[in-house]
């Protein structure tokens, strides 16, 4: 099964990169042929994206279009894609369902995973050590759960079971947490809300608590912020093309979240994480009708 998404008839993609400070959001790249998605951000100033199934970078600024990573012994990329600590390799999430992990120069991919289930990135522990990923058991979308499996490979380790789905896990940059969007504490599908969890399972907690569907919190490299995404009421999954909202949260206020942007997207615009090293700016995409 592949993940590679097109633009539709009369659509674009366009890469932009939003100031906390002004609230200024900047176009870097427009693109009519290749729908590019899931921004990281790296050390050395450059965007890291997925299209047509394989991996680009670009340079933050826009200043040169993005060129694609040559990469071996990894099928067609998805968008759930996360820079390891210091951003020489990025762990990669593929067609088939596996991890991978490769030198973001370009060049061999090593596969991380071994087991049967569907295994979808979103997190990599400060010391690089563990991943953080959502688990799909036998092809059930709703089925989805959290799960850790060390770096190098290894037994995965369920940090949520039972009723969900759950998704999105990334790591607070202490360790500390786990932050994500689950379904688990709604009473009809979809709904999604942020939550938090221990990294050894222990100690989950709802955060937002509203009518909005509610998906994929990034920390900023501090930790003192999240950006999120967040859909439509009755929204179900995370699909493309709609009006959805970018919105912050500082100081752990979760009930005062402010919306920066208000864009068409969804899927794609920001499944992973995409702040500066500095936490001054964030990057992500949209889709409009050219």
């Amino acid at each position: 099964m592949s993940y590679a998404r097109k633009l539709s008839g009369g659509q674009r993609c366009r890469v932009l990169t939003h100031e906390i400070a002004t609230g200024t959001a900047t176009v870097v790249h427009v693109d009519d042929a290749v729908l590019f998605e899931a921004p990281n951000w790296t050390v050395d100033g450059r965007l890291v994206l997925n299209g047509d199934g394989l991996l680009w970078t670009m340079p933050a600024d826009g200043s040169q279009p993005p060129r694609r990573v040559p990469l071996r012994g990894v099928p067609g990329l998805n968008n759930d894609h996360v820079l390891a600590p210091g951003h020489e390799s990025i762990f990669l999430s593929a067609d088939g369902g596996h991890i991978y992990r490769a030198p973001l120069a370009g060049g061999d991919a090593e596969r991380v995973t071994s087991d049967d289930r569907m295994h979808f990135l979103h997190g990599v522990s400060p010391d690089a050590s563990t991943l953080a990923y959502v688990g799909i058991e036998n092809g059930r979308w709703d089925s989805g759960t959290l799960w850790t499996i060390p770096s190098d490979g290894g037994p995965s380790t369920p940090l949520t079971s039972g009723h969900g789905p759950d998704d999105g896990p990334e790591y607070t940059p202490d360790g500390q947490w786990i932050y994500f969007n689950t379904e688990r504490f709604s009473t009809v599908p979809g709904h999604a809300q942020i939550a938090r969890i221990r990294p050894d399972g222990s100690g989950m907690e709802q955060l937002t608590h509203d009518e909005r569907v509610n998906w994929f919190p990034h920390p900023a490299p501090a930790g003192d912020r999240f950006v999120y995404l967040s859909f439509p009421p009755g929204t179900e999954g995370h699909p493309a093309d709609l009006t959805v909202e970018l919105r912050l949260v500082t100081g752990g206020d979760w009930s005062a979240p402010v919306t920066l942007a208000v864009l068409p997207g969804g899927q794609g615009t920001i499944n992973v994480n995409s702040w500066s090293p500095d936490g001054s700016r964030f990057a992500y995409v949209d889709y409009p009708l050219s």
